[in-house]
């Protein structure tokens, strides 16, 4: 091959890479023909160069590596989420994140990606009773939403040990019961795939360094963990009126939250998140039975999800999962960890009577007598008004803009 076709080449291939390939094709075997090629890499550089450089709309210039160069977009009194030592946030790393969030190559047939399942129109839930991976394998559970999910202290609906961001994107990377993404046994040819890309080239090289290493797994859940936790939600009607805003909450919508409170709802669903997940408590104190099944009357659930059971094989921690944030819950259903309540009015009937009734089929039971139910979760008389009331409260806990943002949006189209 001529030179000058390497050097075509050149333009979409590591610039190293483009020499040795012209030297080895034949311009010269003796050392006197490498050394030119040698000294030709600082013009060769051009190679890498022409690749198209994206530039953050923030500043017009290159994606920043420099943590420095972050700036959260949060509401005056809002603290951001905590970031672990070892993976600070920076907008070259976040927009990385946010690339490798909606790449479909980060799956193993190329045909799934972790938006597939966490969508921004669903507040990065999925609307499905149960997930359903890469290769058509059904998840026993769903996509938990994940606006502010970076506040809380445990991911998933049961798993437990599982507590920064970084270690859950593992699980659908690289989990094969259920398969999720399906790249177990292919990373390689995954990081081959986004190697070859030159926005990747920028991003990763401004994000972790210039350096071959760059390219690896823990690199890439480090960038999804950054764009993750810039998906933060505090700009709902709620929000608004408790910043001083009175006419950003209806009159239905008050009541519903003073009586959101007066049956319990708040016990569990609290504070600035309306979880205690995100609370600095024992970790199983996260997690909670809410009566949704009972098979048999014996306090069963059914297979492949008994909750926190399934890791500390306590009885009394069957059914227990993880109390999921009821931030924009209007948008993230159907409801419950296997999607089997469809609706918020069903959802609000189920606490009303102190645990769903399944009246037939092979989950049957009354989970209002579920012998392992949390004691906070007890019956209470709702009239129309009341549910209505509560409904309009729970609506008023979405916010909008986290459906519209452009920076958390796929950024391929």
């Amino acid at each position: 091959m001529r030179l000058a076709d390497w050097w075509v080449f050149g333009k979409h291939v590591n610039v190293a890479e483009c020499v040795v390939r012209w030297v080895w094709a034949g311009a010269g075997s003796t050392t006197a023909s490498v050394l030119p090629a040698v000294l030709l890499l600082a013009t060769l550089t051009a190679c890498a160069s022409d690749d198209a450089q994206l530039t953050d709309p923030d500043t017009g210039t290159a994606y920043s590596g420099n943590p420095a160069d972050f700036v959260w977009a949060l509401p005056a009194g809002i603290a951001p989420p905590p970031v672990p030592a070892d993976n600070p946030m920076s907008p070259a790393k976040v927009e990385l994140g946010r690339r490798l969030f909606y790449d479909t190559r980060l799956s193993g047939n190329e045909g799934f990606a972790c938006s597939s399942c966490h969508r921004q129109e669903f507040a990065f839930a999925d609307a499905r009773n149960v997930s359903v991976g890469s290769t058509g394998d059904v998840h026993p559970r769903n996509s938990i939403g994940l606006t502010n999910a970076a506040y809380h202290r445990t991911f998933g609906w049961a798993e437990p040990p599982t507590q920064t961001l970084e270690q859950h994107s593992l699980i659908p990377m690289f989990g094969v019961d259920p398969v999720e993404l399906g790249l177990q046994g292919l990373d390689s040819v995954m990081l081959r795939r986004l190697a070859d890309d030159p926005v990747y080239r920028q991003l990763f090289g401004a994000a972790f360094g210039s350096g071959r290493e760059r390219f690896t797994i823990a690199n890439i859940t480090r960038a999804i963990a950054a764009f993750q936790r810039t998906s933060v939600s505090f700009n709902a009607p709620i929000d608004r009126f408790r910043r001083g805003d009175p006419s950003a909450l209806s009159a239905s919508a008050r009541r519903g939250e003073q009586l959101f409170g007066a049956v319990g709802c708040a016990r569990c669903h609290s504070g600035l998140h309306f979880t205690r997940a995100t609370e600095p408590l024992p970790i199983p104190e996260l997690f909670a039975n809410v009566g949704l099944y009972n098979i048999g009357g014996t306090g069963a659930y059914p297979a492949r999800n008994g909750g926190l059971f399934e890791f500390s094989r306590r009885p009394a921690d069957m059914g227990r999962m993880k109390i999921p944030s009821l931030r924009n819950v209007a948008l993230t259903f159907p409801y419950g960890h296997d999607g089997s309540v469809g609706s918020l009015d069903a959802v609000l009937e189920n606490y009303a009577r102190g645990g769903r009734l399944v009246q037939s089929g092979p989950n049957a039971g009354d989970g209002r007598e579920n012998p392992f139910k949390d004691p906070t979760v007890r019956p209470f008389v709702m009239t129309a008004t009341d549910k209505q009331d509560l409904l309009a409260f729970l609506r008023a806990l979405t916010d909008s803009s986290i459906v519209t943002s452009s920076k958390l949006s796929n950024p391929w189209r």
